[in-house]
């Protein structure tokens, strides 16, 4: 009870300072790539995870607290075949120092945009740019109880374009409550606050910061897992009426025009929310089918008049004698999607 209190109590004080935080949709931050999922387990459960403690190492990046001693020698690879030519991926390692009772993890964090053409003020095309981003990654957490965790991330990034430079410090703080027992866990993570250390143009802007809750259960009979994720809780209207996409088909009494909106409170509640599932077969759980739904992402890039499943996400994770291997796929848009995928073993096996 004390722990749950102390959790209560905390995520109160958090959601209570969130005032004083920038919008964080698109468009209206910088730095926005370090919010991109870190490994393909992630990505296949709808580009987050952060109330599960187990050996993945990667789950680290999204919530500091999941830190835990079975994370001790794993060594993980992500790359992330983005959207066009875009490449990203995370690599990471994770270490128990057993005298302090902590555990440890850093990793590296990279974006290549590939080339991008050059030009003069009259369209002339004089050559090609690279553009590309890039994060270093520390962080620990130690148990508060048997049950509850706490963990920092502190992250140092920097972005290049031709000959611009910027750069960025960033933290990410987080408590993770886990009932083993009742399979169950709850989890805050207050992700990406900081500031910029050099800007491209001189003027500072904000940064991505993101407020995240989240509630797991493992089912009893099923092995089965099922996690609700909220995000951007700092700021509660995400939702953007574009006027393009509003009707004009009602009147009311007075003659004016009504926008046929639909039930937009119902529509934003709904977009600060993730759900996914992930089944976890065999007796060493060695097979692994996951899927994840993320709405915010399904309204943002649906098109009108068109079907698609942008918004979802699955894949598969298998592990292989000393090797687990994981594949995630995500459909964005009509255009395509991404495809990412992740290697991951523990030296410990080896040494």
């Amino acid at each position: 009870m004390k722990q749950k209190l102390l959790l209560l109590s905390i995520l109160t004080i958090i959601c209570s300072s969130t005032g004083l935080m920038a919008q964080v949709q698109g468009g209206q931050n910088t730095f926005s790539f370090v919010s991109l999922s870190p490994s393909a387990r992630a990505t296949a459960l709808g580009g987050s995870q952060i109330a599960v403690r187990d050996d993945e190492i990667a789950f680290a990046a999204l919530n500091p607290a999941a830190l835990n001693p079975l994370m001790s020698g794993r060594l993980a690879f992500n790359h992330n075949f983005y959207l066009s030519d875009i490449q990203h991926g995370y690599a990471s390692y994770g270490h128990y120092i057993k005298k302090y009772g902590f555990t440890v993890h850093g990793g590296i964090q990279y974006t290549d945009y590939g080339k991008i053409k050059e030009a003069d003020v009259f369209g002339t095309v004089t050559g090609q740019i690279k553009a590309k981003e890039t994060m270093l990654i520390v962080g620990g957490a130690r148990p508060l109880s048997d049950k509850l965790s706490l963990g920092v991330n502190l992250k140092y990034a920097t972005s290049t374009l031709s000959t611009y430079n910027a750069s960025a410090i960033l933290a990410d703080a987080g408590l993770l409550y886990a009932d083993s027992a009742r399979r169950y866990s709850v989890a805050v993570v207050l992700r990406n606050v900081g500031t910029q250390v050099n800007t491209y143009n001189g003027n500072r802007e904000s940064l991505p910061n993101d407020l995240q809750v989240a509630i797991s259960k493992r089912l009893k009979y099923l092995p089965f897992r099922l996690t609700v994720i909220a995000h951007h809780l700092q700021k509660w209207q995400i939702r953007y009426d574009d006027p393009s996409l509003q009707t004009s088909d009602f009147f009311n009494f007075n003659g004016e025009q009504q926008d046929d909106k639909g039930f937009p409170g119902i529509d934003n509640f709904f977009r600060h929310l993730i759900f996914n599932g992930e089944f976890l077969l065999g007796k060493t759980e060695s097979f692994r089918l996951r899927f994840g739904y993320n709405h915010l992402r399904k309204k943002e890039l649906s098109v009108k008049n068109y079907r698609s499943l942008a918004g979802f996400s699955g894949g598969v994770g298998i592990k292989i004698n000393r090797f687990r291997v994981d594949f995630g796929y995500s459909s964005y848009h009509l255009a395509g999607g991404v495809v990412h995928l992740g290697i991951g073993t523990n030296l410990r096996d080896f040494f």
